[in-house]
């Protein structure tokens, strides 16, 4: 029974890290070091970083967007009651 509970937990998501890897412990490193043979331009592979980043850059840009239309919001205001 415990058995059958420690297999469950190693099949949840978030505890999916705790899990014991499926293939060799090497295989990781054969297949990083066949790349650091071949010599071909660094990228990067990890998606959950990549999406990460560009949802930061997202939100910056967004930021940014609020900013600069405030600004232009006030500067008009500002150029409206000038006149009146």
């Amino acid at each position: 029974m415990l058995r059958a509970l420690i297999n469950l937990c190693g099949h949840l998501p978030f505890l999916r890290g705790r899990s014991r890897p499926r293939h060799g412990s090497l295989q990781g490193a054969r297949f990083a070091s066949f790349m650091a043979q071949q010599n071909r331009r660094r990228f990067d592979t990890d998606l959950r970083d990549a999406a990460l980043q560009g949802r930061r850059m997202m939100k910056l840009a967004l930021w940014f967007a609020l900013l600069g239309g405030g600004a232009w919001v006030a500067v008009e205001s500002a150029r409206a009651l000038a006149i009146f």
